[in-house]
């Protein structure tokens, strides 16, 4: 039977009540599914340790020795087992918490140990580990990488641990050794001299050595990479031969009147290139589909308006939707104040708008009177209806679902052009994944005059200092964000929260105002308390991440992140942003408590040493992952990733993209019959979420 339709129930070691776990846990339900569960570390077993060996804490180790003594302590399920292992040579304490009924150990019998050191009480110990008789034991089968499994709590709780997997997975092996169907065509194979997907499988699971190992993992990531770019290039390729896009080829009056007597600053050349990039998609005939990138500050909403101009000057209107009453208040405000004696009819429309203003509103909207609507969710309502909408720009596009996104693609008959802006700066691997159906526009320098912020890292040791610093710069005529994690105290984390954190800094700075906002407040109390501070009639505004997007106060110059260890690279990167808008000095301080552990310091590292946000963004993904980043995770992708890192394999993802843009640029539909191999495989795999290639 092929391992393509063989049930896992019928595999030794499974039967009905384990398959349906790791159905349920795994997503796998035939033979062939299962050996695509790869290994997620090896351990040499060909190498022995003697006790004093021993160095850290991060290598499993394997010694041969005898028990000399054992004793159980504790009753109940506080019970646990020690016991005294000796090598020859030294001794090191056995551990064990759990299972202590199951235990059966025996006193001067060779024991072939396996297991991971512990540094405890200034010496090593091993909690767990696993014994087995060396009388028991083929130490010819032993030697070699042998592979681990992630598996869930569920699984090891019906005793489906790393090793019964491996046990199933290699119950297997005869029956892939007779060969499975390949997947990649003869093309890829010989030119990047792949091994086959037969041996990449074996070496996979049951590696001969190191070298057959990494060319197994080669092979299997370079597919994974290779089908996600495949299936993105060609609905690309799909839309753009069958999507028409609205024409607008004119630079006219209003944008011309805009850009020689109203522009509030001179464009960098970055935002110079970018509305050229725009403007040829506008007049190309195809629908734009183009994201913009942009790090905190560097002239996005200014792109965004010229862009809108053009629409204008061609007869449509433009909507610009924004994820918070905030940010598209603040949108507003900022395009009328620039759009002072041009002759552009801009309007809001939020949960705030009253149904009166709604009435008028739609009425301007359906006759035209309206060129650009700023607004929130409530611009997707059915009610809302344009009389020729030709542009949706998206800002901070992953805060809203692809659903609600997709709804403005329809409020024209012909798809309006789409430009998505992100504050966020994204890792250029998954700028090629998640947004890889998109076309890229980059924003790279800020406008000039901006200084950059200082970034300070202290901890709470130094709260004192800190609290003098912020004093100082108040009694200047500055003005200071302090954000924390968490709103209400959470006795289960050791946080500073909003609630402690307004009061004592209420009593500390008795003569000043303080301001609180938080995202359970009403959206009036919100935004009036951001009033004030905005106005200066607060000098402290005490917030949660809530102000990470779109808070606009160039007065502000001191931005303190409380706990600032609980936070990842690209937040605290976007709060560090809401300060250096005006012509002071500004600082970011990160406040952190005194014991990190290596990789917090390292992103505390990384926040002081750099403002660029693109670095941050690499070293975040880096760092935590791409599931971990915000608007990032795998939904984002059409097949989820089994082997292949986004964080790690950006050079394979490259050469991935260019194969697939090779078959895919005169065959775009796969219909040769050395492509057929490509287009079966995608019809096989099962993509992850809603097609992306469509609407985003």
């Amino acid at each position: 039977m092929e391992l393509a339709h063989q049930d896992i129930t019928y595999l030794p070691g499974v039967g009905p009540k384990r398959a349906e776990l790791l159905k349920k846990e795994l997503k796998v339900s035939t033979a062939l599914d299962l050996l695509y569960v790869f290994p997620y570390k090896y351990i040499d077993r060909s190498k022995f340790y003697k006790i004093r060996d021993i160095q850290d804490e991060d290598t499993y180790v394997q010694i041969i020795g005898v028990i000399r003594s054992y004793q159980t302590v504790g009753i109940g399920k506080a019970q646990r087992v020690s016991a005294e292992f000796f090598d020859g040579e030294d001794t090191i304490e056995l551990v064990w918490f759990k299972g202590v009924q199951y235990l059966r150990l025996e006193c001067n019998v060779q024991y072939l140990l396996f297991g991971k050191p512990s540094h405890f009480n200034h010496q090593y110990n091993i909690v767990h580990p696993e014994l087995e008789r060396l009388d028991k034991v083929n130490l010819q089968t032993r030697q070699g990488l042998e592979a681990h499994y992630n598996t869930s709590g569920e699984m090891k709780s019906s005793w489906l641990n790393s090793k019964a997997l491996r046990r199933i997975i290699q119950s297997i092996m005869p029956a892939l050794r007779q060969g499975v169907p390949e997947t990649l065509g003869s093309d890829l194979i010989d030119k990047f001299r792949f091994m086959s997907l037969t041996d990449s499988l074996i070496n996979i699971h049951c590696p001969k050595d190191i070298p057959s190992m990494q060319k197994a993992r080669e092979r299997l990531k370079f597919e994974e990479l290779f089908y996600i770019q495949l299936q993105i290039l060609r609905q690309v390729k799909l839309r753009e031969q069958n999507a028409g896009g609205l024409l607008m080829p004119y630079v006219g009056n209003t944008f011309n009147d805009f850009y020689f007597h109203h522009l509030p600053f001179s464009l960098t050349n970055a935002q110079k290139r970018v509305i050229r990039e725009i403007q040829a998609d506008l007049k190309s005939g195809k629908q734009m589909n183009r994201l913009l990138q942009g790090d905190v500050g560097s002239g996005k909403t200014l792109v965004a308006l010229m862009c809108a101009l053009l629409a204008k000057d061609n007869g449509f209107q433009t909507c610009i939707m924004a994820p918070t009453e905030i940010l598209a208040n603040q949108h507003y405000q900022t395009l009328t104040a620039m759009l002072q004696g041009v002759d552009v009819n801009v309007r809001l429309l939020t949960g705030s708008t009253t149904a009166a203003q709604r009435r008028n509103l739609h009425t301007a909207l359906q006759d035209g009177t309206v060129n650009i609507l700023v607004g929130t969710h409530a611009l997707i309502e059915d009610n809302v209806l344009f009389a020729n909408l030709g542009l949706v720009i998206i800002d901070e596009q992953h805060r809203f679902g692809v659903a609600q996104r997709a709804k403005l693609w329809a409020k024209n008959v012909c798809p309006p052009h789409v430009l998505v802006m992100t504050a966020t700066p994204i890792p250029r691997t998954l700028a090629m994944t998640i947004y890889g159906d998109l076309s890229v526009s980059v924003i790279d320098e800020l406008p000039p005059g901006r200084k950059p912020v200082q970034t300070l890292h202290y901890t709470t040791l130094r709260r004192p200092a800190v609290y003098d610093f912020l004093r100082k710069q108040i009694e200047l005529g500055r003005q200071a964000y302090i954000v924390y994690p968490l709103i209400e105290e959470n006795k289960k984390m050791d946080l500073a929260d909003l609630q402690h954190g307004f009061d004592e800094v209420c009593l500390t700075f008795p003569q000043y105002r303080v301001s609180m906002v938080h995202g359970k407040m009403k959206a009036s109390e919100k935004d009036r308390q951001m009033r004030l501070f905005a106005s200066g009639e607060t000098q402290i505004l005490v917030a949660t991440t809530v102000i990470e997007v779109g808070v606009n106060v160039p007065n502000a110059s001191i931005m303190i992140v409380e706990n600032a260890e609980r936070f990842g690279l690209s937040q605290l990167h976007q709060l560090r942003g809401r300060v250096g808008r005006g012509a002071e000095q500004s600082y970011c301080i990160l406040l952190t408590k005194v014991e990190l552990s290596k990789d917090t310091r390292k992103r505390m590292d990384i926040m002081v040493a750099t403002n660029d946000g693109f670095r941050i963004a690499e070293a975040d993904l880096q760092l935590r992952g791409p599931g971990d980043l915000e608007g990032t995770q795998q939904s984002g992708l059409p097949f989820e990733l089994k082997i292949a890192s986004l964080a790690t394999d950006g050079q394979l993802l490259e050469i991935a993209r260019r194969a697939a843009q090779d078959i895919l640029s005169d065959d775009p539909l796969l219909q040769r019959p050395e492509h057929f191999i490509y287009r079966n495989r995608l019809q096989k795999l099962k993509p992850v979420g809603v097609d992306w290639g469509e609407i985003s």
